[in-house]
């Protein structure tokens, strides 16, 4: 246990073991730190709920099947099912090495056997606590500061928070932005974030889904009538166009857009007056355009069924927004925080998700990208009783996991590895910084970011 944590408080241990005796001894052994016990299943899963222990020691031979192995399992896997960033040590007899492999095959943290060697076993909890804690500042880093600088966007992978620095840059401009990407990725979000930044944001946001309005409809919608223009035309109708004045027009799926319809779009962009349908007066027009499209540009310019001079009129910048599948580490982010949202919303009890549920979200190839993620968890959590999320609550299919659990140097390098990034980005590259949020010298920040392979730490900041 280091200096800092032990200043703060003990971590708590949680000993499950039948014999009173090797139970007081254990507890003995472990004083610095704050230990409970208990002799049974029942018991075992009470204080864990009581206690959140950050590591449990477990016997596998527990009443009533004290000579078998079998209540230990099960004791395992409710104890990972309920608290999954629980450090599960188990404790075995001297000739059972067969089954602590199968435990940590299972998800246990490590195994150490009867008797129990003193040192050996405070060595193996410090380490299954630092790791725990590693972990816990992974989660942190990950939550909150991390999430992007744009509101509503959640953004831990690379390419999306330099999607979210790039729309800082051009937002406060009135240059014409096409974003690019599949359904459900989250464009009109970045649509309406170009426009919260910008100096038009005191102004409408009107968003229109080209797509989503039949053809013979949608010039009235963007350009508005006069009364008596057309049959049923019993009033004058302001469009889209003229409502967003001063501020910006969203087109969502423009590459749906007919192509009689575009001709008339590419003279408002050129000229920046419109004419309502049936009317005669030029009316001027100050806004500014963001157009949204999940189909190709260009192999529909080649088709013949989009306008190129329209394409460099309203692509000024083009953004391409990755979907979820390409977006590292960000599905584990984006499913906590949607997670949070709605168990707060709807009060229910949830607080995270089960192993075998993570696992399936990290495998998953989310075709509908955040949109699917974001309906499947604010289902989950409405129809779940439990604490965390599983697999068959989101409607996936728990992966089979080929190769087994890593090794115990894997896990702690793939633990550090993430918490130096996450450190490293909150800190935007500074060293020094990264360093002093992790609790570490900036030296021993240097040699770890040299050993895990972490960015380029001889180019890295360190004022």
């Amino acid at each position: 246990m280091t200096r800092s944590q032990a200043a703060e408080a003990p971590v708590s241990v949680l000993v499950v073991e039948d014999d009173p005796g090797l139970g007081k001894q254990l507890k003995w052994a472990l004083e610095t730190y704050a230990v409970e016990i208990a002799a049974n299943r029942a018991d075992a899963i009470a204080a864990l709920r009581r206690f959140e222990p950050v590591v449990v020691l477990l016997d596998l031979g527990l009443p009533p099947d004290a000579d078998g192995v079998g209540e230990g399992f099960e004791t395992l896997r409710e104890i990972l099912s309920l608290a999954s960033e629980t450090k599960v040590i188990v404790v075995t007899g001297n000739a059972d090495r067969d089954n602590a492999l199968k435990a940590v095959r299972f998800g246990a943290f490590d195994f150490f056997q009867k008797p129990a060697d003193v040192e050996v076993l405070k060595l193996l909890v410090d380490r299954a606590a630092r790791i725990a804690a590693l972990e816990r500042e992974n989660r942190r880093l990950a939550m909150v500061p991390r999430r992007s600088p744009i509101a509503g966007i959640i953004a831990a992978d690379e390419a999306m928070l330099k999607l979210c620095r790039t729309i800082e840059k051009v937002a406060p401009t009135d240059i014409s932005v096409l974003l690019l990407g599949e359904s459900g990725t989250g464009k009109e979000l970045l649509a309406r974030a170009l426009h919260e930044l910008s100096e038009r944001r005191m102004h409408r946001f009107v968003a229109i889904n080209c797509a989503a309005i039949p053809e013979n409809l949608l010039e009235s919608e963007l350009f508005g009538h006069e009364r008596g223009s057309f049959t049923g035309a019993h009033k004058q109708t302001i469009g889209k166009i003229e409502v967003a004045s001063g501020g910006t027009l969203f087109l969502d799926e423009i590459g749906d857009m007919p192509m009689s319809l575009q001709g008339k779009l590419l003279r408002f962009l050129q000229g920046r007056v419109i004419e309502r349908i049936g009317g005669r007066q030029e009316i001027p027009v100050d806004i500014r355009v963001v157009c949204a499209t999940n189909r190709n540009p260009k192999e529909m310019i080649a088709a013949q069924r989009f306008r190129e001079d329209l394409f460099y009129r309203i692509s000024e910048v083009t953004l391409e927004v990755p979907p979820l599948r390409q977006r590292g580490g960000d599905v584990v982010v984006l499913a906590q925080a949607l997670l949070n949202r709605y168990a707060q919303e709807f009060g229910r009890p949830v607080r995270g998700f089960a192993p075998e549920a993570l696992q399936a979200i990290e495998h998953y190839a989310w075709p509908g990208n955040v949109r699917e993620l974001e309906n499947r968890i604010k289902s989950a959590v409405v129809m779940s009783d439990s604490r965390q999320l599983t697999a068959a609550e989101l409607g996936l299919a728990a992966p089979t996991v080929e190769g087994g659990f890593f090794t115990l140097r894997e896990v702690r390098a793939d633990a550090e590895r993430k918490a130096i990034l996450h450190a490293l980005t909150v800190a935007d590259g500074n060293v020094s910084a990264a360093a002093a949020r992790l609790g570490i010298s900036r030296p021993t920040l240097y040699d770890l970011m040299e050993r895990l392979g972490v960015g380029d730490a001889k180019g890295a900041r360190h004022e």
